[in-house]
């Protein structure tokens, strides 16, 4: 099993990172592409960009007006920029002209604070491909365009961190996994605690929750958006394999004794709920795939759950549906960006209200 200690720190920052399920005020995207990255894969990675983004957005069926958080989306140039506007036509989306090298926009974009009185702000960090694996160009500088475009004042950290490594409950709670923040490949020579220090600080936390490894064949490190999410305070969903050949039984098994071991920042004993995991994903190759539900999105008034076309998936939705009353929950085939590295949560950043 993962360490399943918590360490206090001493919050020296005002500003924070909420809670996902606070509202937003948009949610920052970036358009598939790069025929060289995403090959035959790329029509099918588009139509589900576009299904994401239409869930996200929620047209109201009579009048056709959006009623989700604005659609911030990133396009390489402007024939891509007429691409994007067509499919996205009625979401209201806007459109930025904005390099980036592929669309894993947890990762390269800010992380976005919000503070008392209103106060709000994007936070950067260093960011090397992944632990040097995808270095592409353009990647290295989307957080400080994407924090520009946004008008917020920035708040600038030299070290190593990306969006999907971390997890908070928006109550001082940070929820990441040793296998990537302590990789040699992200900060070198880092401590722990000196890495929780620098959460506490950066994301205006307390207390910091250590997983110990994600999903086989993730080339993330063990992003902790793939294996647990906070879906309410003091509640995390993970998953639970159903099938006796899924290469991640064991892994899951050991996550969720993890957290239901953990207390968070306000001493609260974790309630786990677990939901299906998709089982046996396999590539055109036959290689195992990270497929992970709990990869969702919650916006304003949906929550977008990746599917896979395994058996699991009405389950799953129907799961996690029932983890968030208030909002519709719509399942969107992620199999063509799961060919990329990821799915609906990998390639969204929600920008607070």
């Amino acid at each position: 099993m993962g360490d399943n200690s918590g360490s206090e720190a001493r919050v020296t920052s005002r500003l924070h990172q909420p809670a996902e399920w606070a509202e937003h005020r948009a949610v920052w995207l970036a358009w598939p592409s790069d025929v060289d990255l995403w090959s035959q894969a790329l029509p099918d990675a588009q139509a589900a960009f576009t299904a994401m983004c239409r869930a996200i957005a929620d047209p109201d069926p009579t009048t056709g007006v959006p009623r989700g958080e604005r659609l911030e989306v990133l396009v390489p140039d402007v024939a891509r920029e007429g691409d994007a506007g067509q499919a996205l036509a009625g979401l209201g989306a806007r459109l930025h002209l904005i390099p980036f090298g592929d669309i894993w926009m947890r990762d390269i974009a800010p992380i976005f604070l919000t503070g008392a009185g209103g106060a709000r702000a994007a936070a950067r960090f260093a960011f090397n491909g992944w632990g040097g694996k995808y270095v592409l160009p353009g990647d290295d500088g989307v957080a400080a365009a994407v924090a520009a475009a946004s008008g917020l004042p920035e708040r600038v950290w030299d070290l190593v961190l990306e969006g999907g490594s971390v997890e908070v409950d928006g109550e001082g709670t940070i929820l990441t996994t040793t296998q990537c923040l302590l990789n040699p490949n992200r900060n070198p020579g880092v401590t722990r605690e000196a890495l929780e220090a620098f959460l506490c600080e950066a994301l205006g936390g307390e207390r910091v929750l250590w997983l110990g490894d994600g999903l086989l064949n993730d080339h993330t490190d063990g992003h902790v958006d793939t294996i647990a999410r906070f879906v309410a305070p003091g509640v995390v969903v993970c998953m639970e394999a159903g099938d006796a050949d899924d290469p991640n039984r064991a892994a899951l098994d050991a996550i969720a004794a993890d957290l239901a071991a953990m207390t968070d920042a306000r001493g609260r004993r974790l309630e786990v709920v677990r939901v299906p995991s998709p089982g046996r994903v396999v590539d055109e190759r036959g290689e195992v795939m990270p497929a992970s539900y709990v990869n969702f999105y919650i916006g304003n008034r949906a929550v977008v759950v990746p599917v896979y076309g395994a058996r699991y998936d009405a389950a799953a939705v129907a799961a996690i549906g029932r983890l968030f009353p208030g909002r519709v929950t719509v399942g969107v085939d992620a199999r063509a960006v799961l060919e990329g590295g990821g799915a609906f949560h990998c390639i969204t950043q929600q920008e607070p209200a």
